[in-house]
């Protein structure tokens, strides 16, 4: 069966994008399913997240270009089953050459559609940079669902609402028909405010069931965890926001299984149509 390949994106920087790359990635592998992170972020936050140094010329950045082959980057972590392709500041260079080439919205999937293909991995993880630019269109192109993780703060469903009409455009345009939510995580939850209980509560009335149930908490320690190079799940195994991510890693899978059950089902093909949750209106936002 092909890797599922799945965007994580925000527009926004700060809501734990990379975070919980890594730390979904990690509670994956930690339950037997062989992960592959794309760094595609030039920061490569990913990269030294998982305690890896930058290189100079190891990046997805020579694979857009056709310099190099995707299997040529493909990097070991210290997490067992859990692999990177990891990134360094040239990734940026991407933003200018990549729109000069033919085709250049399908670069990535080019790439990475036939390693998806191979039985060596069971699920993709793109950690995209926070912006809407060039290398976000690439993995939203690329991917067969996208996960939104969204801060609960005052801007949440704003920015929330600018990553649902632009998962509408790219499937209208017919770059990926088939591009859908994933889901949407709330991140850096905080139980003792009202704002953060507001926050959840918008998100699940506007889009219900495609919202986790997981609540990743505000942690120090998930905060620590990437200065030491390692997902939070092996940095401090016993605290919150490990805890958090676990349950994420179970969630996920239980979805993951009733998405098959549901598409080997008859009635699958006559039942299926677009995610159709209209975009939130910013102005319900609670303040």
């Amino acid at each position: 069966m092909p890797a599922r390949i799945i965007a994580l994106a925000n527009q926004k920087g700060g809501v734990g994008k990379t975070t919980t790359t890594i730390n979904l990635a990690a509670g994956l592998a930690e339950r037997g399913k062989r992960v592959l992170i794309l760094d595609f972020d030039p920061q490569a936050n990913a990269t030294s997240g998982l305690g890896l140094e930058k290189q100079a010329g190891r990046s997805l950045y020579p694979v857009l270009l056709g310099e190099a082959s995707l299997d040529a980057m493909i990097v070991e972590t210290s997490v067992p089953r859990l692999s990177i392709v990891p990134a360094e500041v040239n990734l940026a260079g991407a933003e200018v050459d990549v729109p000069r080439m033919d085709r250049y919205l399908q670069k990535l999937r080019d790439a990475v559609r036939p390693l998806a293909d191979q039985d060596r991995f069971d699920l993709i993880f793109v950690d995209c940079p926070p912006s809407l630019g060039i290398l976000t269109m690439n993995a939203l192109t690329a991917a067969d669902a996208i996960l939104l993780p969204i801060q609960c703060e005052y801007y949440a469903l704003e920015g929330l609402s600018v990553m649902i009409r632009l998962v509408e455009q790219i499937r209208d345009s017919g770059a990926n028909a088939a591009l859908h939510i994933e889901g949407i995580l709330m991140t850096m939850y905080d139980q003792r405010t009202n704002l953060s209980n507001q926050v959840v509560q918008q998100v699940v009335e506007h889009f219900s069931d495609k919202v986790y149930e997981t609540l990743i908490p505000r942690s120090v320690r998930v905060s620590e965890a990437p200065s030491y190079g390692q997902p939070v799940l092996l940095y401090d195994r016993h605290c919150t926001g490990a805890h958090a991510y676990r349950q994420l890693a179970r969630e996920f899978l239980a979805r993951e299984q009733a998405r098959r059950a549901h598409d080997a089902s008859p009635a699958a093909a006559l039942s299926d149509a677009p995610d159709s949750a209209p975009a939130p209106d910013p102005s319900t936002t609670p303040a």
